[in-house]
């Protein structure tokens, strides 16, 4: 029988990709995002798509109740769907702070209460939640969306152990940056932003940053996440993590150095900035 997965935030970038990459794959796939409009030519390709706001507990309801009165199953559940809130956090607006955790880490966990009860009723599933290289290091100017990436994997490290019992694997995939979203990220959260004048210098290494990804010099495509994302829901016996990029697993090395060197690295990158400018 084909196999069923739902993936949040397909709307663009890695959703979409992984919406694609599972279709390419033969499964039943039911590819979600807050306006169904972004997707009809997911819909048009072969995939089942659907309204879903992960941050409306009745549209997750809603959504997994019909999956499981079409399929019976719902083989994986693929949380994707995530905003980013970016800016010293001085800066970010506590409401700003709250939307941040509501959507990368509530709805997460709206949609693994969902499916759970059908998981286990099958004795069988899988779990991939989304992370992010600053779900493990967190970088100044990005500690609002780091913050709500760790709480994601804290999250997901108790779970895979709560429901080893029942036959349910739960993995994060760690992405290092992908080409071109950093920039509409840092450009769409700085609208919320109550600018303090304090940290000039950290605006300045994101616009570089966004700068150097969107030219595709560090940035990945989002099918290369896409693919891991795939492969940690099929694959027999997978890993608790899956780095992807070599900037990921470059990082994987580099949370491991003593706090204070890594807070001499920022220092010398804020002053190297500052002198830019």
């Amino acid at each position: 029988m084909t196999k069923t997965v739902l993936i949040t935030g397909c709307s663009s970038g890695i959703g979409r990709a992984t919406a694609e990459a599972f279709l390419e794959d033969e499964w039943t796939v039911y590819a979600t995002a807050r306006d169904e409009d972004d997707i009809a030519d997911l819909d048009d390709a072969g995939c089942e798509t659907a309204e879903l706001d992960v941050t409306n507990a009745r549209e997750v309801e809603r959504v997994v109740d019909r999956i499981a009165d079409e399929q019976g199953r719902i083989d994986c559940l693929v949380n994707n769907a995530g905003t980013a809130q970016f800016g010293p956090l001085e800066d970010v607006p506590t409401d700003a702070l709250d939307d941040q955790f509501d959507v990368n880490v509530y709805g997460p966990h709206r949609l693994i209460r969902a499916v759970l009860p059908h998981m286990r009723d099958r004795e069988a599933g899988r779990i991939v939640n989304v992370s992010s290289v600053t779900g493990f290091l967190a970088t100044p100017g990005e500690g609002a969306y780091s913050a709500s990436k760790f709480a994601l994997e804290g999250l997901s490290d108790a779970l895979r152990n709560e429901v080893d019992q029942y036959g349910i694997e739960v993995v994060l995939v760690e992405p290092g940056p992908v080409a071109t979203e950093f920039e509409q990220r840092v450009e769409a959260s700085r609208d919320r932003l109550e600018r303090s004048g304090a940290y000039e210098a950290i605006y300045g290494i994101q616009d570089d940053r966004a700068a150097i990804e969107a030219s595709d010099t560090f940035g990945m495509a989002p099918e290369a996440v896409a693919t891991t994302i795939r492969d940690a829901a099929t694959v027999t016996d997978p890993d608790p993590r899956y780095p992807v990029g070599r900037l990921a697993k470059a990082a994987t090395l580099a949370r491991h150095l003593p706090d204070r060197a890594r807070d001499r690295v920022w220092g010398l990158l804020r002053r190297v900035t500052s002198l830019r400018r």
